[in-house]
């Protein structure tokens, strides 16, 4: 039987805001702490946390503009079909789509992975097999909770991001309770060298890993048809949500590295290594209260991965709704209305990433969350980041009497340096991974992708088989609807 191929608006700016917050935070800012003090050497890693956010600020500027005009299920896969249907056809919009069902899952196992590894603090005595069931299991009841209509998740997701906010706030507090400014600021001789090679793939690798935890920011883009208000709720979300987390990650950070000396972060044999929240707690406060925050930031971390897979399963939806990818993605869940398929598959592939990244073979120099995160960041780069810069560009002067409730504020400025720190992150991704290549994999997983796309369209007899479709659903959207293909069924 048919089914409603339009997702009901139901989520409002504190909503919003509360799922981008539970994703950027989720499980991140304390996995990464150590990882973010090796990559600078010293407590000077708060530098890494800056720039990241400095790069999300801007960036998430440009996905305010997109997500403000064209606020439809699947994010940059709605401003890539938009902006570069002139030139390439459906080419753009599939390689995110090819990329998202791949990067958005993957950076979803490593919060799974980082829930596990905090797991051990708690149970101490649990196997590397154990540890692998428990990962699992925690996926597959992420797809539980979300196995269900859109409004309920709300309500959830603002109950998870209350635990988020007490987890962060109890590791702050604890932190000045018994902060030393001589830990904090202890930064070595020649901490930053602006003429040092050193320092500058320091700054790489930590701009990586900082841009890692502000992930997220962007997550109510991909819910953009089911936001009430979308060209007021959506700019403020990502903007009240990139502030609100930065002034966490920088309180958390320098309270940290004011109680646990940063060296002991180093030691892979210290628990500050693994679960340097625990290790906070425990010297402040005692092991039961440190028991207990642990408990907090185990659903935190769970929190970000429920609010990750759930934006994420959206991003297939409008593309199969428009014939860009397979139609199956287009059909949504009878009852709940959502997208069935999606859920699925993201979930799939966050379990297989986990496992992956359980077993993965590296040196203790680049450990396996490193790994990932490069690997992650340099695909989206590509398909996600750079071409959404361009898509701002492209659509003022192809489309400029699109109606733009929210404009970049000092347009082309934000633009230009978040393409700069994203070609940052590219360009050092090699010399700061040796031996892994992210920059040789993203090219040949891209590379990959433009050969699916020319089996697909010859399928389809779409462009460069056929003619191109030039469709301005937002400039136009009463000849869109016109010329929208049949709806896709819910069964």
């Amino acid at each position: 039987m048919s089914g409603p191929v339009q997702l009901p608006r139901r989520i409002g700016l504190f909503q919003a805001t509360a799922i981008n917050m539970s994703q950027m935070v989720g499980i991140g800012p304390f996995v990464t702490i150590p990882l973010m003090v090796a990559a600078f050497g010293g407590p000077h890693a708060v530098i890494g946390f800056l720039a990241g956010a400095v790069l999300a600020l801007v960036d998430g500027l440009v996905w305010a503009e997109l997500g403000a005009a064209m606020p439809g299920a699947g994010g940059t896969y709605v401003y890539l079909k938009q902006a570069f249907q002139y030139r390439s056809g459906r080419l753009m919009p599939f390689l995110f789509v090819w990329t998202a069902m791949l990067f958005i899952p993957l950076i979803m196992s490593t919060g799974v992975q980082g829930l596990v590894q905090y797991l051990t603090y708690l149970w101490p005595s649990m196997t590397d097999t154990q540890g692998d069931i428990v990962g699992v299991a925690v996926v597959a009841l992420v797809l539980v909770l979300l196995w269900r209509r859109v409004d309920s998740i709300g309500r959830i997701t603002v109950v998870m991001w209350s635990v988020m906010i007490l987890a962060v706030a109890a590791v702050i507090l604890a932190s000045f309770t018994h902060f030393h400014a001589s830990m904090a600021f202890d930064w070595p001789d020649n901490a930053i060298d602006l003429g040092s090679n050193t320092f500058w793939l320091g700054f790489a690798s930590g701009l990586t890993i900082g841009i890692y935890d502000y992930l997220g920011y962007n997550t109510s883009a991909y819910l953009g048809g089911e936001l009430k208000e979308p060209g007021r709720v959506l700019p403020r979300s990502i903007i009240f949500a990139i502030l609100g987390v930065m002034s966490i990650y920088l309180l958390m950070q320098i309270g940290v590295l004011g109680v646990t000396n940063w060296k002991d972060m180093l030691d892979p044999d210290n628990v500050a290594s693994r679960s340097v929240a625990s290790a906070v707690l425990e010297t402040t406060m005692g092991k039961g209260a440190a028991q207990v925050v642990t408990g907090l930031i185990l659903i935190t971390a769970f929190a970000s991965v429920f609010t990750g897979l759930l934006g994420g399963s959206r991003v297939p939806f409008d593309a199969a709704h428009d014939r860009v990818f397979f139609r199956a993605f287009g059909r949504l869940h009878p009852k709940h209305q959502f997208p069935v398929l999606g859920l699925v598959a993201m979930g799939v592939v966050t379990a297989g990433g986990f496992l992956l990244a359980r077993h993965i073979g590296t040196s203790a120099a680049h450990p396996p969350l490193t790994v990932l995160i490069s690997l992650l960041t340099t695909v989206m780069v590509i398909v996600q980041a750079l071409a959404q810069i361009a898509a701002v560009v492209v659509l003022r002067r192809r489309q400029p009497d699109l109606v733009r409730p929210y404009k970049m504020f000092l347009y082309p400025l934000p633009a230009i340096v978040a393409a700069v720190g994203w070609l940052v992150i590219y360009g050092y991704a090699d010399q700061s991974n040796p031996g892994v290549h992210p920059i040789e994999w993203s090219i040949a997983w891209v590379g990959l992708g433009v050969i699916a796309f020319l089996i697909w369209a010859r399928a389809e007899r779409v462009w460069p088989f056929g003619p191109k479709e030039i469709r301005e659903e937002y400039l136009h959207p009463e000849l869109a609807e016109a010329a929208a293909p049949a709806a896709p069924v819910a069964d």
